[in-house]
């Protein structure tokens, strides 16, 4: 592919990074050659946020994503997992079975690639909260906590613990094992900073529940250093200040 291609494709990721999708994919429209995978892909990705966004624009996209997927390279790993998102959450009538079914043949295809383990992050959210099976929160978690082992890249292991441990405090499981999860997602790092900052919060809020004075104090001031501009700065400083008192009181006590 020459520069003039290179330079189109790059311009078009850009544009489509602040919403513009119809400014992206009017300039991939040039010099369009069918043989060009990479401008291919930028195209129908794109194509995925055009607006107006139609069921045949998007069935569309599916195909030429298939047509894409037939290869052994990242761009075909990549492609498989977007018709996984079509399904999930870009049809205007999800279809969770057909989501989940490609991103598990992805996964079967490509073990070790970041698609496919991105799509088993996904998997486990369908598995979790859309699909009809497993039966009962019990199940779902542990349904999708098998798919722990799968998950090798450090980031998307880290996007997993997040994904159960949210799953376990909206099924009212023990702290403990919801700290757990999410003390592992800290561990591995990487977030932004206002995600990880609402990490921090969580951590600190539950870690006080659970009386774990020192981890919810160490919680409440990195999130304190690392946030000097935001709306919950003075609920995280009165927490502190309620640890203090509660801890205080439970030493009294002793």
């Amino acid at each position: 592919m020459g520069r003039g291609a290179d330079a189109d494709v790059t311009a078009a990721w850009s544009l489509a990074g602040q919403h513009l999708a119809n400014d992206a994919l009017a300039g991939l429209r040039k010099d369009h050659s069918p043989d060009d995978r990479e401008r291919s892909f930028a195209e129908a990705v794109v194509r995925m946020d055009v607006q107006p966004v139609t069921e045949t624009g998007l069935k569309k996209v599916e195909a030429e994503l298939s047509a894409l997927a037939k290869g052994d390279d990242e761009i075909a790993q990549a492609s498989a997992y977007l018709i996984g998102r079509l399904y999930q959450a870009h049809y205007f009538a999800p279809d969770y079975a057909r989501a989940a079914e490609a991103y598990t043949r992805l996964a079967e295809k490509f073990p070790g690639g970041y698609w496919a383990q991105l799509g088993l992050v996904k998997l486990a959210l369908l598995k979790l909260y859309a699909l009809p099976e497993p039966a009962g929160p019990a199940a779902r978690i542990v349904a999708a906590e098998a798919l722990f082992p799968r998950v090798t890249v450090p980031e998307l292991q880290r996007d997993l613990h997040l994904v159960l441990g949210r799953a376990e405090l909206f099924h009212e499981y023990a702290i403990e094992a919801v700290l757990a999860h999410l003390l592992a997602a800290d561990r591995i790092g990487g977030l932004t900073q206002i995600k990880r900052g609402e990490l921090q919060l969580q951590i600190g809020e539950l870690s006080r529940r659970a009386r774990h004075w020192d981890q919810a104090r160490d919680y409440f001031r990195r999130f304190i250093v690392e946030n000097e501009v935001d709306g919950r700065l003075s609920t995280a400083k009165l927490r502190l200040a309620q640890i203090d008192a509660a801890q205080r009181a439970e030493e009294s006590h002793r």
